[in-house]
Parts: C-alpha cells; structure tokens; sequence
C-alpha cells in the first residue's frame, strides 16, 4: 500500500490584495541541503508586515503562492542532515531573519540584518501559518523554559524590532525617550525604554492604548487627537530618541519635530507609501540624526527572551484561531486591536 502523505493546514496567500485562502499542504521535509528543522506550530503572531506581504505594498515582493507569518513559534519535529545543536521537541521562534550568508561584512561584523542575500521568514519563503513549517536551524531560537508559546509569538518580532531599536538610539538612564505608535510594538518599547532608566513619552490616538501605555510605565502620554506631539516633548525639553511605530508619515514627521538638540529620530515602522520631509537647516544646526532600524540579530532575540523570562516585560496579545485570518487582518487595518493578535496553531483552528 503507497504510503499516505500527511498534510497539515496553511493560510495562504494566492494572490495579493485578496483574501487568504485556508487549504491543506504536504508536510514539508528538511532538506535538500543540510540544516533545516521542521517545526510544528503553537502559536503564530499577526505583524502588520505580514498585512503588507499579502497585499504586495513595499517595491521588493514576495512570490504568490506564499504563507506569511515570521512570529512563529513551536516545537522541533523532525530534524535536517547536519543538525545537533537542537532536539526533537525543543521549542524554538522563527524569526523574520530566517537565514542570512553569515560571510558578508555585515554579518561578520554582528550585523546580519543588514545582510544582502538574507531570506526572510513569510516572505522569501513560507512562514508560521501553518500547523508546520521549516527552519534553518541556525536561526531557529530557543525559547527559554517558563515562556509561552503565546508570550514568545510577539517577542519574536515585535519585541525584538524595539529592543533593537533603542539599542540603536543608544538609550540610557534619564533620557527623554518618546514612542510613536502604542500597539503590538509600541506596548513592548515603552517597557524596554523604562528598562532602560528612560523617562517614556507615548503618543498614539486611541484612549485603550493610552491607558496600556500608562499602565506599562509611560510617564507622559500624548493624545495626538488633541495635542501636538512635537509641541508636549519640546515643553519637556525635547525627545533625546523618538522611536517612530505608528504606519502614518505624518507621524514621523511629528516625532521629528519633537527632538531635542543632538536627538534622534528611529524609524521603524514602514508605510506602504511615504516619505519624511527632513529640514536641512534645523538637522544640521541641531545635530539631530534619522536612523533607519530593522528588526534584531540572533544575539537581541536571546536577550529578548531573557529579560522576558526574568518577569521584567508583558506580553499583551489576543488568541484566534487560523481560520479567522481574513477577520482578523482587518482589525488590524482598522485599528480596533489593543496590542497583538496572536494565532492559536496547537489547540483552536
């Protein structure tokens, strides 16, 4: 009798712009070259890059068919030629850095974000929605004991990308920090920055996620309905880092405006259109410095996962099911999620 090929489910990006589509795939196999994991999924989080992977928005895109997803987290099932560094049944996160050629200069020098021919997790190839999926096992991190698979989802990406972020802003105690954008990323910068020794400024345009903000440790929050960002930080002496999160240019721009003499603007989050306009005048005379900022190395996600697994940071999410994709994409479009939605892959479809 042929033997049966086992299938599991899969949300999928057929074209883009349209509706994800929930079908059954083969099981995928590590291989054909070494150092691949196949990892069954628990849980997967909903980053609005994956939202713009399915709609096509940035100039580089991926190829349809494709599944989308780069928080995800599992459990090791099966094992690829080459791999001893991790065990079958070991939970690890895959990352949006699904493998880089750890030989470029970017790499060697601790950089691999940077690196020109990384494959990225749901968008060069398939990603975490999907009950299984491969890894390259180099970059399949392990989660710490005490953390959840839920818990892990969101630091996988969203914690990562604002760890890193205030890394790059050079953060330290007393500072102004301000945080632009209070949601699955923003809730998690505020905590980092007052880990920091950072005195924290929220802005965001929903009194749920002002509230969070407060409740986290922002010492100001700026309803940017009602008041002028730029104007609140510059009464409190200026922002010596702004983390920008909000997809909104006009929200860059106003973070800008808040900074301080030798301040800097972090740009994180990515509009699927959009430009800043950055005054030459006032850049040089103030020292001030835009930053670009790209997810975190392999090194800043085993950091995340310490400090989270030291009970220092929260993790707010929402569970679905897979099946409720579609729903839930356009909450997030609409903005009526608090912080992240993250998909149950081990009990609910």
């Amino acid at each position: 009798m042929p033997r049966r090929t086992r299938t599991r489910e899969a949300a999928v990006v057929r074209a883009f712009g349209e509706p994800l589509v929930i079908e059954e795939r083969p099981d995928p196999e590590p291989g054909p070259g070494p150092g691949q994991v196949r990892v069954r999924g628990e849980a997967s989080g909903l980053c609005h890059t994956d939202i713009h992977a399915a709609h096509g928005d940035w100039p580089v895109k991926p190829n349809p068919p494709f599944v989308p997803g780069h928080e995800g987290v599992g459990l090791v099932e099966a094992l690829g030629d080459g791999v001893t560094h991790l065990a079958l049944g070991q939970r690890v996160a895959v990352p949006w850095l699904g493998r880089t050629c750890g030989r470029c200069e970017h790499c060697l020098a601790g950089w691999e974000t940077l690196c020109e021919q990384q494959i990225n997790t749901g968008y060069g190839c398939d990603g975490a929605y999907a009950e299984k999926m491969l890894a390259w096992a180099d970059f399949a991190q392990p989660v710490p004991e005490g953390i959840s698979a839920l818990d892990a989802a969101p630091l996988t990406c969203a914690g990562v990308t604002t760890y890193k972020a205030l890394k790059v802003a050079g953060v330290r105690p007393t500072q102004l920090v301000a945080i632009s954008g209070v949601g699955g990323l923003g809730h998690l910068a505020v905590q980092y920055a007052k880990i920091a020794g950072a005195t924290v400024a929220a802005i965001d345009v929903t009194d749920e996620k002002l509230e969070l903000a407060a409740e986290l440790g922002a010492d100001i929050v700026i309803d940017a309905r009602e008041h002028d960002p730029g104007e609140v930080l510059r009464r409190h002496g200026g922002a010596h880092a702004a983390i920008a999160l909000a997809v909104n240019e006009a929200a860059f721009s106003a973070a800008y405006s808040g900074l301080r003499r030798g301040g800097k603007l972090v740009m994180v989050a990515l509009p699927a259109h959009g430009t800043i306009q950055v005054p030459i005048f006032d850049t040089v005379l103030g020292g001030t410095s835009v930053i670009g900022s790209i997810v975190g190395t392999r090194q800043d996600l085993a950091e995340v996962f310490r400090l989270h697994a030291a009970g220092r940071t929260r993790v707010i999410q929402e569970t679905r099911p897979l099946a409720s994709v579609n729903e839930s994409i356009d909450e997030v479009l609409r903005g009526e999620i608090k912080a992240r939605i993250v998909f149950d892959l081990g009990e609910g479809k």
